[in-house]
């Protein structure tokens, strides 16, 4: 699944490509996704201009003249900026067709994205509403993820993990920060100190800094905008690498599942 700095470096490249241009027509070949893309798509975004796109967790959100465009990648969603002479294949099940002949296209195989126009206010929307602060903005550090995890058993790695407490830290990104930090993934969340959460804090804003930096991380699915894949996996400490030397120590990584999710750490260094 594209993660944070995934979606992040998706942004980045097609706000470069696409700010200030109008959409002239859409095409939309299934609209069976997560959520079904909304009715009427191309009335609603035809002669419209694309004014800016920002990211909100791990959604893309394309502001334009007086709504926006709602997007998630889900699993295996991706976008990419053609001309007409490239055909759609099977799993292209959007193209947003601008003036001048660019086209930004939307695959999907799995379709577990979501494709949604947003009239009002998209802040306020239910699938942003309940989202907790960016992990690289103001309102994020050890503080704030100590005075959330008071009384919580759930393990530090799932408590992390949760948008609801914040916004966009996914799996591989989690067992990185946890590694850097010194803090075994399964340690009861509420049981973690102040102290560990400050250093736990620090560590999630520079793995995902550092992932941006090198356009993200290629799991199968992901590559950028351009169609490149992204180069921070070959940088990975522990993710994917149960049985090998841990970087640190040189002893074994291990791994186990946490909340059905895939989870690496090094025994000695994470305590």
């Amino acid at each position: 699944m594209p993660e944070l700095p995934e979606v992040e470096t998706t942004r980045r490249g097609l706000q470069r490509r696409l700010r200030g241009l109008r959409v002239a027509d859409v095409i939309v070949r299934e609209r069976r996704l997560r959520y079904r893309i909304t009715p009427g798509l191309r009335g609603k975004l035809a002669g419209r201009r694309v004014s800016r796109i920002a990211r909100r967790g791990k959604y893309l959100l394309f502001y334009l003249d007086d709504g926006c465009l709602l997007c998630h990648l889900g699993m295996s969603g991706s976008f990419r900026i053609t001309g007409g002479g490239q055909a759609a294949g099977s799993h292209d099940h959007l193209d947003i067709v601008f003036g001048g002949g660019k086209i930004l296209r939307y695959r999907d195989p799995r379709k577990f994205g979501a494709v949604l126009w947003v009239g009002g206010e998209v802040l306020r929307h239910k699938l942003l509403a309940g989202l907790g602060p960016e992990p690289l903005g103001k309102g994020f550090g050890g503080d704030y993820l100590y005075e959330q995890s008071r009384g919580r058993s759930a393990s530090v790695k799932q408590f992390i993990m949760d948008s609801r407490v914040v916004a966009g830290v996914g799996n591989i990104y989690a067992n990185e920060s946890l590694f850097i930090a010194g803090i075994h993934p399964a340690r009861h969340a509420g049981r973690v100190s102040r102290r560990r959460y400050e250093a736990l804090a620090a560590a999630i804003r520079q793995v995902l800094q550092r992932a941006i930096r090198k356009g993200g991380t290629t799991l199968r699915d992901f590559v950028r905008d351009d169609g490149q894949p992204g180069y921070f996996g070959q940088t990975l400490a522990v993710y994917q690498r149960g049985g090998e030397a841990c970087p640190a120590c040189g002893g074994v990584i291990r791994s186990s599942v946490l909340g059905q999710r895939s989870t690496f750490y090094c025994p000695r260094c994470q305590r």
